[in-house]
C-alpha cells in the first residue's frame, strides 16, 4: 500500500512538473510516461510480434558468429581432460609455495648485498661525500 501510495506522489509531482513544462492544457508528458511503462513492463518484449521473416533474417545474419562460437565451445570441449587433471588443481598450492621461495630468495640476496665488501652503500657513501654541500 505504502508503494501504490509513492507512485501516485510520484505520479502527481511529474503531472505538476509537465503543467509547469507545458502549461495548462500540455499532455504530451502524460503519454512518453505511459510509453515509458510500457516499455520498462519486462514481458512487453514478449507481446511483440515478430515476423517469422526476421526472425530467420537474424539468425541468418549471425550465422558466422555462432558457427565461430561452436567452434570454440568445441576446443574447449576438448581441451577438459587437461584442465581436469590434478597438474592443473594443484596450482594454488604451488603458486604459494613459490611466493614463499621467492621472499627467501629475495631476503637472502639482500642479506648477500649488504653484507658483501662491495656493497653499494661504501660507494654511495662516497659519492655523497664528494659532492659539496653549497646551496
Amino acid at each position: 500500500m505504502a508503494a501504490l501510495t509513492d507512485v501516485q506522489r510520484l505520479q502527481s509531482r511529474v503531472e505538476e512538473l509537465e503543467r509547469w513544462v507545458y502549461g495548462p492544457g500540455g499532455t504530451r508528458g502524460s503519454r512518453k510516461i505511459e510509453d515509458l511503462i510500457k516499455y520498462l513492463d519486462p514481458e512487453y518484449i514478449d507481446r511483440i510480434a515478430i515476423p517469422e521473416a526476421s526472425k530467420l533474417q537474424f539468425i541468418l545474419a549471425e550465422e558466422q558468429f555462432v558457427l565461430s562460437q561452436v567452434a570454440l565451445l568445441e576446443q574447449v570441449n576438448a581441451l577438459m581432460p587437461v584442465l581436469d587433471s590434478a597438474s592443473i588443481k594443484a596450482v594454488p598450492e604451488h603458486a604459494a609455495r613459490l611466493q614463499r621461495l621467492a621472499q627467501i630468495h629475495i631476503q637472502q640476496q639482500l642479506t648477500s648485498v649488504w653484507r658483501s665488501p662491495r656493497s653499494p652503500r661504501p660507494s654511495w657513501r662516497s659519492t655523497t661525500r664528494l659532492l659539496p654541500l653549497s646551496p
